[in-house]
């Protein structure tokens, strides 16, 4: 009993620290009841419901992603769409070409690390040229409009890798299941199975992601956040440290645009799009910047909004979409600066002090009484 309680204690003790909300018993509790909770959810729903929750999943990344490297390191991206769109192409050309399942797993491998070279590359560029604050958001912003101005203009026959057809406005077709396997034996991964994968890939994400903030690592990054300029004097290359940080967030946008091409079958331009460019930033300011885990709710939240509203009336309903995002997002900025999670956490723990505080002062009194 005593060894398995040390090894709960080893394992939180690796999850927990300054850096992450959710250090307590109560919130590991709800946290293994959520996670059971949505594990049972496609046996209670339809199968259309289960889909599009996948997708939900699976733009998630997107937001773990920037809450990562613009949370807790300070690199505002308006990128992380050109490494996500980036790996599902690359995802959906080496699948197509290369069908059986041990085709599809190394399209999975391929992908992820073509985004996240891309990122490594980028950020190569920005950091150690001196590119820092607003200019990085212009610069990731303007990568990833160049994409999608490009890749728009890859209509005719002429634009395909092998038998892939990147297909312009309309989109590469016929990308495959997600599939894991050797030769034409393996493991394929849709429908219910996808939102299970995705589930799986999402925890342990979140996971390793808290690990990694509540390391020396993570502590760095924080510094650079709060005082560059100061981490820097102690010995600290900036630079590299950034470089770090926003290749492994293009790697997680990369593994969501992975699961994304798989789960629709198809890509288009329209991932490298503006609009779609913005959403991240929303829900990562909705949820909180410095919370993964409401980073993530943010995202299921609002997309699961914009879904209902675009299935329940149509065209109007995409627009009227936008309009609730965009004013939810000056709501938040107005009077939840911090987001959503930080701003519950700094209620509930002022309750707590207050609670606190009334008991201190009433215990006098009662001595006194006595």
């Amino acid at each position: 009993m005593s060894d398995a309680a040390d090894t709960v204690s080893r394992i939180r003790g690796r999850l927990e620290g300054p850096n992450t909300y959710g250090n307590s018993r109560a919130f590991w509790v709800g946290f293994a009841v959520l996670v059971t909770a949505l594990a049972a959810y496609p046996q209670m729903t339809d199968p259309y419901t289960v889909i599009q929750t996948a997708r939900y999943f699976a733009v998630a990344f997107l937001a773990l992603s920037l809450c990562f490297i613009w949370g807790y390191a300070g690199v505002l991206s308006f990128g992380q769409v050109a490494f996500f769109g980036v790996a599902a192409y690359t995802f959906g050309a080496i699948g197509i070409n290369l069908s059986s399942a041990t085709g599809v797993t190394v399209a999975i491998v391929g992908a992820v690390a073509v985004g996240t070279l891309a990122a490594a590359l980028l950020g190569y560029f920005m950091f150690y040229g001196g590119v820092r604050d607003t200019y990085v958001t212009i610069m990731t912003l303007v990568v990833a409009l160049v994409l999608n101005t490009f890749m728009a203009q890859t209509a005719g026959s002429e634009w395909a890798i092998g038998e892939a057809q990147l297909g312009g406005f309309n989109g590469m077709t016929g990308i495959p299941n997600l599939t894991l396997g050797i030769g034409e034996t393996g493991i394929v991964f849709e429908r219910a199975g996808l939102y299970y994968a995705l589930l799986v890939s999402l925890v342990v994400a979140y996971l390793g992601l808290r690990v990694l903030l509540n390391s020396s690592f993570g502590m760095t990054m924080v510094a650079i956040r709060e005082d560059e300029a100061r981490t820097e004097t102690f010995g600290y290359d900036v630079p590299f440290v950034k470089l770090v940080v926003f290749t492994i967030g293009g790697a997680i946008a990369a593994v969501g645009g992975v699961f994304y091409a798989s789960w629709g079958n198809y890509v288009d331009p329209s991932v490298f799009g503006i609009a779609f460019a913005a959403l991240p930033v929303v829900w990562v300011s909705v949820g909180g910047r410095e919370s993964l885990l409401g980073a993530i709710g943010a995202t299921l939240a609002i997309e699961q909004m914009r879904t209902a509203l675009s299935s329940g009336i149509g065209p109007i309903g995409s627009e009227w979409a936008l309009v609730i995002v965009g004013g939810l997002l000056l709501s938040v900025i107005l009077f939840m600066p911090a987001g959503v999670v930080p701003t519950l956490d700094s209620l509930v723990d002022s309750v707590q002090d207050r609670r606190s505080d009334q008991g201190q002062s009433t215990q006098p009194t009662e001595e006194a009484v006595e």
